[in-house]
């Protein structure tokens, strides 16, 4: 079988099995937040970019405007076949279809990129998509001969990039990186190329620019926010972020990688050691790799930020399988063999709960209270207890959680309701407290849906309705055991707006936004992709 024909197998069997897989879970916390990136159009949004949600509302088109899970995650989906097919298509235009293949292939059997990059509703797929895209047309452009034409499709592909995750501003640092290092390349410099792409990029991400000028700078300090630390070396935080790296990647193939960085690193700056196609790839890992990792030595940071910076490795990846035959079938089979295994656990723990502890027929392996698949089950139990008590579709009525992720799984649990869902969180309602105003939902009534038994529920909103009631407590269950409990409550009559526009709380009111004791009660984790 010839190398392009491998590589279309490899797009339908593997975009077949994420659909299959997809179709057969619930939506995890941030996917369930960011159904409302959908149905909220506006030019931009406080955690990311808009092209999160024009992915999303892509699937939903194409699914003839039904909302499930599925269809939700279909763009994402088919932009990771995509993803496939530029990878092979990048690493071929310098080392050959083999070589191309081979680097796609590597890609399909990482955790994060095949399964929450390649699947979920994230907004790593669309930057994943469009960082090689841009990969793809600044190699083209680059031995274009010094024509300007190419450098527009740059600047168009760059943009989009730009309009998927703020981690695509690396994109250019990397690329001038190379013209100084590259003497091949360094004429670029002085060409308007480089600059009409630039333009263009900043041309096409200027709504994201005008949609933070007019909302307080909120996403960008947000964001900016999340990456600044102390002064203080931290090896804790750093060997978490390693870790991080190693499992999302999954450590045979991250430390193929990190081989390779740094055996072609000792080399870097040798124009005679160092291939232009080599240095071209190494300067757009090397910036954010280095930017993330010294972030790392100060502070905690999410262990996929620092993946765009691999991503740029996978073709010098390629090659080295290429060149490593004898080795390659037994190691494709088992790191195939270890994805599906994997995946196949994610899929039956999330729907039996048979490794959890307690319930018939489970193997009592994992505490249900640290249980990662809790995210994605469950939630329709909640709406249809809502709609039993006739909680929904009632005038002058919202629902409301006090975390955001909560919120999120309920307004898209009760999608087909009109009953609207807010996030009474002061600090970190993330975008919830753009959606609405503290004085919209004055003079209503609000359904209070406490999770977990949170001790400071529902007193900590006494002060902001006339009086607050019981409705009843029910819980979620699987394999007979209780995941989820939940309270609910009747606060009638809102004569006090609740301040989550607030981007922080004070001290005095930390208790609204979250209790420092609620991990301690049983307190679902926080999704951690992001």
């Amino acid at each position: 079988m010839t190398s392009r024909r491998s590589l279309w197998f490899l797009i339908v069997i593997s975009t077949s099995l994420r659909l299959a897989w997809s179709a057969s879970l619930g939506l995890g916390n941030d996917e369930a937040y960011h159904y409302l990136f959908a149905t909220h159009h506006d030019w931009s949004y406080f955690d990311h970019p808009p092209m999160l949600a024009l992915v999303e509302r892509l699937g939903i088109v194409l699914s003839g405007g039904v909302v499930s899970p599925f269809r939700l995650r279909l763009g994402f989906i088919l932009l990771f076949a995509g993803s496939t097919w530029l990878m092979a298509r990048l690493t071929e235009r310098f080392y050959g279809p083999r070589a191309g293949f081979l680097a796609a292939l590597a890609l399909n059997l990482t955790a994060y990129h095949s399964v929450a990059a390649g699947a979920f509703v994230l907004p790593d797929g669309p930057l994943l998509f469009f960082w090689l895209l841009t990969l793809d047309r600044l190699a083209v452009a680059i031995d274009s001969g010094g024509r300007l034409g190419p450098w527009l499709g740059v600047g168009v592909a760059w943009g989009a990039a730009m309009l998927s995750k703020y981690h695509a501003v690396f994109l250019p640092v990397g690329t001038f990186l190379y013209f100084l290092l590259e003497p091949t390349a360094r004429h670029w410099l002085r060409r308007a190329g480089p600059y009409v792409a630039t333009a263009i990029g900043l041309a096409l991400f200027s709504p994201v620019i005008w949609w933070n000028a007019t909302h307080g700078w909120a996403s960008f300090a947000f964001q900016g926010a999340r990456a600044l630390g102390g002064l203080r070396f931290r090896p804790d935080t750093l060997g978490a972020a390693v870790l991080g790296q190693a499992l999302y990647l999954f450590p045979w193939v991250w430390l193929a990688l990190v081989s390779i960085l740094i055996r072609n690193g000792r080399r870097f700056f040798s124009p005679s050691e160092t291939a232009p196609a080599d240095r071209f790839l190494l300067c757009q890992a090397i910036v954010p790799l280095s930017i993330f990792m010294a972030v790392a030595c100060t502070r905690s940071v999410l262990p996929h930020w620092t993946l765009v910076g691999f991503l740029s490795i996978f073709p010098l990846l390629g090659r080295k399988w290429e060149e490593e035959p004898a080795r390659l079938h037994r190691r494709i089979v088992v790191f195939a063999t270890l994805l599906l295994f994997a995946a196949t656990v994610v899929l039956v723990q999330t729907r039996t709960g048979v490794l959890q502890q307690g319930g018939e027929g489970t193997l009592g392996l994992i505490k249900v209270s640290r249980d990662p698949t809790l995210d994605l089950y469950g939630w329709d139990e909640v709406s249809r207890e809502l709609e039993r008590r006739g909680l929904l579709d009632r005038p002058n009525t919202f629902l409301f959680t006090s975390n955001w992720y909560y919120s999120g799984h309920v307004a898209f649990a009760t999608r087909n309701h009109a009953t609207p869902v807010a996030c009474y969180s002061a600090g970190d309602a993330r975008s919830f407290a753009f959606w609405s105003k503290p004085s919209d939902w004055m003079g209503q009534d609000g359904i209070l849906i406490s999770m977990n038994g949170r001790s400071v529920e529902p007193h900590c909103f006494d002060r902001f309705f006339s009086r607050i009631e019981l409705l009843g407590e029910f819980e979620v269950k699987r394999s007979g055991t209780p995941i989820r409990k939940i309270r609910l409550f009747h606060c009638v009559r809102q004569i006090v707006p609740f301040p989550f526009d607030q981007p922080r709380p004070p001290s005095s009111v930390r208790t609204i936004a979250q209790s420092p004791t609620e991990e301690s009660a049983g307190e679902t984790k926080p999704a951690v992709l992001r």
